[in-house]
């Protein structure tokens, strides 16, 4: 039997422009000789639909997509991801459901068991669970139906969140091999991750596992694709490729391995994550092209680089923006850097407006904190012109922070924080480094100006500024901003497994928690890490617990 693994790049919602890429697909795998083609979960609507599964004929659309994809399938069967009505009256009024077309018709229809409702998933608001599972008979096979969670194991959650087993079931009700459609976001590790998953399922249970992923950018989330097969006994039999659209055909019957694609290193895995997310982000908003602002500093370097990568140079438009504190080599380092991708770099002065500002201070302003008043409002100033650029032109504006920066609100609001979408919002100051060198390391000329990567770092919003003047050196910080907010340690617990110094550590905690309003009126970031700021960490800004 030959299966045909196609992971496809949805858009949220596009019910009639997914509905003919998936006939495009079907008719390609029957071409190339597959008996069933095997789509990831909820591929019709794209995934995550949200609260579109709340709107006004939503549902209704996409059962008619599915009987109109269904009489596409003739000479050969597939398995379509859509939501479906909840026929038993009572639970929540949809389920997230996988059905088999065959012959023209809806065969069978499979509904999700796990609804995981932890990190950037919330399917409990929308989903009722199945009860029961499907094993369909194909080919002279008996095939076990999951999606996505469906497969995961306690040993892979941190603990039993669920207290059942669907893979297990189904290999006791006789599966004899089991196929996962998935919409698995991307993290750093994660590929790994989830291979060793399959292996270990597949090794427990004696069973095959097919694992058919998601690819593209969907809001702040990527899926990286990797979809793959791994033999009874653990073995990797077929992977596809990563970040991008593949269709892998397996004959389960073949003696030899199929097809097994790379996986890149961490820091490639992680460019070309950021890449997919910029490039679906912007595509799937309308937009064409970006705009934001050219420092001389390296997370605006990094954040052009990818742009440039992920959108062609001739859609990434950048602004110098000089004040009376700017470096000389800042603007030189911008344009040598947009020379180096080919970008333009517009240059516009501040300092008439800085001055304009600085006269109103004097009457109105003065006797607060009146430093603090003028560092913010260049920023400010800035993000302005960012911002009538993108009304003029129709660029999507994008904002350069990096983690760290948005973690201890070294950043300003409605100043460097303005932006439709913030690429590095979740990679921390000192993996953005690794990255410059990375990207240049690989690129055919050096991208990234070497000046910029070692010069100290410096927001230039006053004489000598320099980062280290109010934050511990980056890997130090950055090393406490883990441990606090993707692995989720306390201060006391961070302090008893380091030797970091306790005040400072508490500092940092204490920086973290009262951000948390900047943060909410943060661009979107894209995920890459096991927490982001964003819809992964819900925290109340009024609140008053500190460790």
């Amino acid at each position: 039997m030959k299966l045909a693994l196609t992971q496809f790049n949805p858009i949220v919602g596009d019910l009639a422009g997914n509905e003919a890429r998936m006939a495009e697909q079907i008719a390609a795998a029957k071409q190339a000789g597959a008996d069933l083609v095997i789509f990831g979960e909820l591929s019709l609507v794209g995934y995550p639909p949200r609260d579109l599964l709340k709107t006004d004929g939503f549902v209704a659309a996409n059962l008619d997509a599915l009987d109109r994809l269904a009489a596409k399938c003739e000479g050969i069967a597939a398995l379509v991801g859509f939501v479906a009505r909840n026929e038993t009256g009572r639970g929540k009024p949809l389920q997230n459901a996988a059905a088999l077309l065959v012959d023209g018709t809806v065969q069978q229809i499979h509904r999700k068991t796990l609804l995981p409702t932890y990190d950037v998933f919330d399917e409990r608001r929308y989903f009722e669970p199945a009860d029961e599972l499907t094993c369909i008979e194909f080919g002279g096979r008996k095939i076990g139906l999951s999606i996505c969670e469906d497969l995961w194991d306690a040993e892979s959650l941190g603990r039993d969140l669920y207290g059942q087993s669907p893979i297990e079931r189904l290999a006791a009700a006789g599966a004899d091999v089991i196929v996962n459609m998935a919409a698995s976001p991307f993290e750093m590790g994660k590929a790994a991750e989830r291979e060793a998953l399959f292996a270990r399922q597949a090794q427990r249970h004696s069973r095959a596992i097919v694992y058919v992923n998601q690819v593209g950018g969907n809001d702040e989330l990527v899926f990286d694709g990797g979809s793959c097969v791994v033999g009874a006994t653990g073995e990797l039999l077929a992977r596809a490729n990563s970040f991008s659209e593949d269709q892998l055909i397996i004959d389960l019957d073949a003696a030899a391995p199929s097809r097994i694609e790379p996986v890149e290193c961490d820091l490639e895995q992680l460019r070309r994550a950021l890449q997919l997310g910029i490039r679906d982000y912007v595509q799937k908003c309308g937009f064409s092209s970006v705009v934001f602002g050219l420092s001389g500093g390296v997370d605006s370097a990094i954040v052009a680089a990818l742009a440039a990568e992920a959108l062609g140079a001739e859609n990434v438009h950048t602004i110098a923006m000089p004040s009376r504190y700017s470096t000389d080599h800042s603007l030189s380092d911008a344009d040598r850097l947009a020379a180096n991708l080919g970008i333009t770099c517009d240059t516009v002065a501040i300092e008439p407006m800085h001055t304009a500002y600085e006269s109103i201070f004097a009457q109105h302003v003065a006797g607060g904190n009146t430093e603090i008043a003028d560092e913010n409002i260049q920023a400010r100033i800035r993000g302005a012109l960012v911002m009538a650029y993108s009304n003029a032109h129709g660029n999507l504006p994008l904002a350069t922070g990096n983690k760290s920066e948005l973690a201890v609100g070294y950043c300003t609001l409605y100043g460097d924080m303005c932006g439709g979408l913030a690429p590095i919002g979740d990679v921390l100051k000192t993996t953005v480094y690794d990255l410059c060198r990375h990207m240049n390391d690989t690129a055919a000329g050096p991208y990234i100006p070497e000046h910029i990567i070692t010069k100290p770092p410096s927001a230039e919003l006053r004489p000598d500024q320099c980062d280290q003047d109010k934050l511990p050196e980056y890997d130090v910080l950055d090393d406490i901003l883990r441990r606090y907010i993707e692995e989720g340690k306390t201060a006391g617990e961070i302090l008893a497994e380091t030797d970091h110094d306790d005040a400072l550590v508490r500092r940092i905690v204490r920086m973290t928690d009262l951000a948390e309003y900047k943060r909410q009126q943060a661009a979107r970031v894209i995920k890459v890490s096991a927490r982001a700021f964003g819809v992964g960490r819900r925290m109340p800004i009024a609140q008053r617990f500190r460790q």
